[in-house]
């Protein structure tokens, strides 16, 4: 077996070593954490979706060592509970469809610290089958600017929620100018159209079928006002609010693939919006046309 091979299948404990930089000689101090096993909603797949499969954690960091005594103080060094807890905060923060995705946001919060020099990271699914598949990639201090944490600090918007009648009346232009007249980033949200949505009898089918129908008047506002934008991820949100897009949330997405997703019945828009405007740590909820709902933010009815 050649050793390129066999360093693809090895330990990343392995892999750090044989691949340490020039002039290094493999000398650099490493801790890793090793088959950190944990379970965790994550998958493209409609069928991994709605339940928890197991995935293993390899990690090794390398770290820049330390000069003098370390005195047995433990505020010195990279803390292993670092690494978990980096783990637990990438898991925590929303559902994620690829392994990729996850194994890169562990390395980038990994690298924050600033003893970290470069991190490897394995991640395996092993409730697939008789096997386990996985990923491994390499990150490293100063090696790809554009994996580097947004340190902007995130916007807080006002969330905007619209009644049906509100959206078929001639105030849309007017809405859209005072809601958007400062420099507060606004989504503007709403509810399903008064038409009946199609039903069925499996409970995850018709809660997509019921949030398709709010995305579908996403669109009716979106061509009430050529400056309304509908928006559906939490990346693209995140561009929007700090470019100064006017959105309008198409809810699906964020809904199915948060950790902590709403209680409400998509068909309650107003406590779906709620969520929403809790979830998005918004300014203000302003409601347009309805009564104010239960809301953690700042509601203002108009």
């Amino acid at each position: 077996m050649s050793s390129d091979t066999r360093l693809a299948f090895a330990h990343p404990s392995e892999r750090a070593e044989a691949t340490a930089p020039d002039g290094s000689g493999g000398l650099r101090d490493r801790i890793s954490l090793r088959d950190y096993i944990t379970e965790v909603e994550i998958g493209a797949f409609q069928q991994e979706r709605g339940h928890l499969q197991r995935i293993k954690f390899n990690v090794v960091v390398e770290v820049e060592p330390l000069t003098g005594p370390i005195d047995d103080d433990v505020d010195r060094i990279l803390s292993y509970d670092r690494v978990t807890e980096a783990i637990d905060a990438e898991l925590g923060a929303e559902r994620l469809n690829l392994l990729e995705t996850l194994a890169a946001r562990v390395a980038e919060r990994i690298l924050l610290e600033p003893q970290a020099l470069r991190v490897f990271v394995r991640i395996e699914k092993i409730d697939r089958g008789p096997y386990s598949l996985g990923v491994e990639i390499v990150r490293e201090q100063g090696g790809n600017p554009e994996a580097a944490v947004e340190t902007v600090e995130d916007p807080h918007p006002r969330v905007v929620y619209l009644s049906n009648e509100v959206l078929a009346s001639d105030r849309i232009k007017t809405l859209v100018d005072d809601m958007s007249a400062d420099d507060a980033p606004v989504i503007f949200c709403v509810g399903a159209a008064d038409a009946a949505a199609p039903q069925t009898q499996v409970a995850m089918a018709q809660r997509r079928i019921d949030l398709l129908a709010i995305e579908q008047n996403a669109w009716v506002l979106a061509g009430r006002d050529k400056r309304c934008v509908v928006v559906g991820t939490s990346t693209e949100l995140d561009w929007a609010m700090k470019n100064g897009q006017i959105c309008v949330w198409a809810p699906s997405k964020i809904v199915l693939d948060a950790v902590d997703g709403p209680s409400a019945d998509p068909r309650d828009a107003l406590a779906l919006v709620a969520w929403f405007a809790d979830h998005m740590q918004a300014a203000e909820l302003v409601v347009v046309g309805a009564d104010a709902p239960a809301c953690t933010v700042p509601v203002r009815v108009l």
